[in-house]
């Protein structure tokens, strides 16, 4: 919870210093978004490979120790007036990359941690959690970045990752010793058995298509968002902060309805709610359009839709994929959604920058919104729609 609160300061800070402080063009903050999410690219199959012949909570520690120590560069270069668009590629690069063992590690670590029959209440809490810190993580985030500014609250960001390390290291469960089995083998061959398993799967690959779109076109909002927030619809950060704490709301509403709404609709049933609604809020952005006040509801009534699907959707997900995959592909399987997944983020974050320079920023959130709202036919037109939670033993 710790280090999502820090990865909420860094998700808004950095932005804010590339389009603020170093007065960066849209293909700039394009590429600025894509060194984020590079790394799931270059290296999402051999994380998952890696991971699963690995202690989970070692590589949790790690990558928060990591992430600390590259964060806490940018304010050290700020007070020698140094901070440079190279600089911020670099970090983001890197800090991209350990966020990447990092995800792999946690969600191959929580279905060891806890039954599989309670899953969807494992995952409705840590939802829960989540949305908390989203409620006030952008907010504060906003905050620091307005008074004391981007460097500083980078520091702070820096400093939750130590914290984060501190949390982890009094965790005392021992993990299954099925990763001595996982080490007898190559990783070129557990990476290819990660791929198949989720080719092959009736409800994985569905999903995979889902969220590879979902991506892609998020991708391309995320690479000029705070580019528009700032420069068209001309709000300040605190007010941007305001905007992601009411998406982070109304998650939060949603996650403590997660097993009420996995009876109603089931878990393929919440993944396609969750699709649909997270493109439905998305389009509200390219749509603010009018005052200030007008374009600010727009916008909050937007996020607010979003964020109650984006919960949704990550409760169904989340609680999905393990019910259908073998505790030692686990990370395999992980690694192979966040390879193709958010590995389409940067590519995405490449198309916006360029697309927002060449046909204005909101002609580019108009399109690439409209790609979001469209994902959810991907989970409409397969089995999810209409089979029922799975058996653990499928």
């Amino acid at each position: 919870m710790t280090s999502q609160f820090g990865s909420g300061i860094t998700w808004l800070a950095i932005p804010i210093i590339g389009a603020v402080l170093l007065e960066a063009t849209a293909i700039q903050m394009g590429l600025l978004s894509a060194a984020g999410t590079l790394p799931y690219l270059l290296f999402g199959l051999l994380a998952g490979a890696w991971v699963d012949r690995l202690r989970k909570r070692p590589v949790l520690i790690a990558a928060d120790i990591g992430r600390a120590l590259l964060l806490a560069t940018i304010p050290a270069t700020a007070v020698w007036g140094t901070i440079t668009l190279p600089h911020l590629l670099i970090v983001t690069f890197l800090s991209g990359t350990l966020t990447l063992l990092a995800n792999v590690a946690a969600k191959a670590y929580l279905p060891l941690l806890i039954s599989r029959d309670n899953l969807v209440e494992g995952y409705s809490k840590l939802s829960a959690t989540e949305s908390l810190v989203e409620v006030s993580g952008p907010g504060v985030a906003a905050t620091l970045v307005e008074l004391l500014t981007p460097p500083i609250a980078m520091f702070i960001d820096a400093l939750t990752f130590v914290t984060s390390a501190l949390l982890l290291g009094s965790i005392h469960t021992q993990e299954s010793a099925a990763i001595e089995s996982v080490k007898q083998t190559s990783l070129r061959r557990d990476i290819k058995l990660g791929i198949h398993f989720v080719r092959h799967n009736p409800y994985l690959r569905p999903m995979l298509l889902n969220n590879v779109t979902m991506q892609l076109f998020g991708g391309m909002v995320d690479g000029i968002l705070i580019i528009y927030l700032t420069r068209v619809v001309a709000l300040p950060a605190t007010f941007i902060g305001v905007i992601f704490a009411v998406g982070a709301s109304t998650g939060l509403l949603a996650a403590s309805l997660g097993r009420r709404a996995e009876k109603r609709w089931g878990l393929g049933g919440m993944v396609l709610l969750g699709t649909f609604f997270i493109g439905l809020g998305s389009l509200g952005r390219p749509l603010s359009f009018g005052t200030p006040l007008t374009a600010a509801i727009i916008l909050l009534l937007g996020q607010a839709i979003q964020g109650f699907g984006n919960t949704v959707y990550n409760i169904g997900y989340d609680s999905l994929m393990p019910q259908v995959t073998p505790d030692d592909l686990l990370g395999r399987v992980n690694a192979t959604e966040l390879f193709l997944s958010y590995g389409a983020l940067p590519i995405g974050a490449l198309i916006g920058g360029l697309m927002g320079e060449w046909l204005g920023l909101r002609a580019a959130l108009t399109v690439s919104s409209a790609g979001l709202f469209l994902a959810f036919l991907w989970i409409y037109f397969s089995i999810l729609r209409t089979a029922p939670t799975p058996h653990p033993e499928i």
